[in-house]
């Protein structure tokens, strides 16, 4: 098992920085995907990044440019710096980690507001 627990949401304004961090812990061996999701109100779930053990990342076209998905093995945790955020951004953050095998583990999630 993995337990994931997201940090970093919160409130801010159009335009402005946010930091979300996504701590491992348990069995986190064999870990082949780290990814961030999203859900809006009344809306599905939707991708917005990931990176590959190898390091390879990819962006929702929505979020390339503005968004950065990183790891620190050595701490266990994935980050998603997210910065000129727009309102259309806000959203419950979800941190996902994924085996070879197909087990997915999913965090509580984080919330993000943009607004002024």
């Amino acid at each position: 098992q993995v337990q994931l627990v997201e940090s970093g949401g919160g409130l801010v304004q159009p335009g402005g920085s946010l930091r979300l961090s996504c701590a491992a812990s348990g069995s986190i061996s064999n870990i082949f995907a780290r990814a961030w999701y999203r859900q809006a109100p009344g809306k599905q779930r939707e991708l917005v990044a990931s990176i590959m053990s190898g390091g390879m990342t990819n962006y929702a076209d929505s979020v390339k440019g503005r968004f950065t998905i990183s790891r620190d093995t050595a701490k266990n945790t994935v980050y998603l710096q997210m910065n000129s955020l727009k309102s259309e951004d806000t959203a419950v953050y979800y941190c996902n980690f994924r085996r070879l095998s197909g087990e997915t583990y999913w965090g509580q999630g984080t919330q993000v507001t943009v607004s002024s």
